[in-house]
C-alpha cells in the first residue's frame, strides 16, 4: 500500500464528522499536503476550515506515525482546478471543462481537453474534444483536473465550485 493510500485511509474517518471530503493526499519532499472539500458544494472553504481539519489530520498522524520523518502539513482546498481522482469525480462534473494526461498514447495523445460527458459502464472517462469524443480508461490517466477558464465567464450567482 502507498504511503498516501495508508494516511487516506487514517485521515478520512476525521474529516467525515466534521462534514469534509478527502479530495487527495499528496508527500512529496517533506511536505504531506491534503487536499479536502466541504460537503456541501455550495459551502466555500474557510482558513477556519483547513485550521480544525489540520488539528484533527495531526492529532491522529500524531498517534498513527506512519511518516518516520520530520514534515509540514499542508491542509487546503482544491481550488478552481480542482483534480479529479476518483472515478465518481467524472461524473459528479460531467459538463465541466477538463484536463487529462493520460500514461500511454490513445488515438496518438497524451493530453486532452474537453468537456466531460460521465463515465460508460466500464469506468472510461467520456469527454468532447475539439477533435470529437474520446473515451478514456480511468487506470489510463495520469493526472486530470478541471478546467476553471469557463469559470470566469460565468454570471456571479451562477458560480459554482462543484
Amino acid at each position: 500500500m502507498l504511503l498516501e493510500e495508508k494516511i487516506a485511509m487514517l485521515i478520512e474517518p476525521v474529516l467525515e464528522p466534521i462534514e469534509f471530503r478527502l479530495v487527495r493526499v499528496n508527500f512529496a519532499s517533506g511536505v504531506l499536503q491534503i487536499m479536502a472539500e466541504p460537503f456541501d458544494a455550495d459551502r466555500e472553504m474557510t482558513v477556519e476550515d483547513c485550521a480544525k481539519i489540520s488539528r484533527g489530520v495531526s492529532a491522529v498522524l500524531d498517534v498513527e506515525d506512519p511518516i518516520k520523518s520530520a514534515y509540514q502539513l499542508e491542509v487546503s482546498s482544491p481550488g478552481l482546478s480542482r483534480p479529479l481522482v476518483r472515478p465518481e469525480d467524472y461524473t459528479r462534473f460531467a459538463g465541466e471543462l477538463a484536463k487529462i494526461s493520460t500514461r500511454n498514447l490513445i488515438d496518438n495523445r497524451r493530453r486532452f481537453n474537453g468537456r466531460l460527458t460521465g463515465l460508460d459502464e466500464n469506468d472510461n472517462v467520456l469527454m468532447d474534444t475539439a477533435f470529437g469524443p474520446v473515451s478514456i480508461p480511468f487506470d489510463a490517466i495520469e493526472s486530470a483536473k478541471l478546467d476553471p477558464s469557463e469559470w470566469f465567464l460565468k454570471p456571479l450567482k451562477s458560480r459554482k465550485k462543484g
